[in-house]
């Protein structure tokens, strides 16, 4: 349990008392950050879809709805994952010119203009997204965000940690069979749920390959903005396919 908290108050910002761990406790906290997902996931599927029921009445509140879905992701998460998503645009941008400043880049708190691109397309993009989605989809929304935070779980073990920190404690703390385990969970939602859903095995490894060429290895912000990313697939999946 102490595992699951400190899971749910690293990936969300659900208003949890302190709970007492150490570093080992922390690095296993990432086989629990799919089930954060199930937090997110109803911050999101829930303000969503009563906007969307009343929108089978009012056309209108579709686009209402999505806002408010995405105010839910963007609050329920801190925009943590944001955050990492506009690092790695900036990261690539530097590495494109100069691969030497990759780590700089990484390690710079400010946001440069890739960022900035890279975060207020991908904020449109769900918005857009969640617009075209059905209320009837609310249940593969709810999966949205769990099946997303397989990822981080694979990636950890894919790639080499860019540098002491996230990753490299995460990759002490994971192992191949619990990534199955949660992938055969995420198969059986696919098929049970949503089919497109199954995009999620070809998302992930996607992200590990570029990750691996561009950016070299794993670290917080690639997790990060591997799972704004496989989200966004994922509710691309959910319209185009469905």
């Amino acid at each position: 349990m102490r595992q699951i908290a400190l899971a749910l108050q690293f990936m969300t910002r659900l208003p949890l008392p302190a709970v007492r761990a150490d570093e080992d406790d922390f690095a296993k906290s990432i086989r629990w950050f799919p089930l954060t997902g199930l937090v997110v996931g109803a911050a999101v599927a829930g303000p969503w879809w009563l906007g969307a029921r009343a929108g089978a009445d009012w056309p209108a509140a579709n686009w209402p709805a999505a806002l408010v879905g995405v105010l839910g992701w963007v609050g329920m998460t801190g925009a943590l994952h944001l955050d990492g998503l506009g690092d790695i645009a900036d990261a690539s941008g530097a590495a494109h010119k100069d691969r030497a400043r990759l780590s700089a880049v990484l390690a710079d708190p400010h946001i440069g203009s890739f960022g900035v691109v890279a975060i207020v397309l991908q904020i449109l993009s769900k918005l857009v997204l969640l617009h075209a989605l059905a209320p009837a989809q609310v249940w593969a929304l709810l999966l949205v965000p769990v099946l997303a935070r397989i990822g981080p779980l694979a990636w950890t073990l894919a790639l080499p940690p860019l540098h002491e920190g996230l990753g490299s404690r995460f990759r002490r703390a994971v192992t191949w069979p619990q990534v199955a385990g949660w992938s055969v969970l995420a198969a059986a939602a696919g098929l049970l749920v949503a089919p497109p859903l199954l995009v999620l095995f070809l998302a992930v490894p996607i992200w590990a390959g570029w990750l691996g060429s561009r950016i070299g290895g794993i670290s917080g912000d690639g997790h990060g903005a591997g799972i704004e990313l496989v989200e966004t697939a994922l509710l691309a999946a959910l319209v185009a396919l469905s």
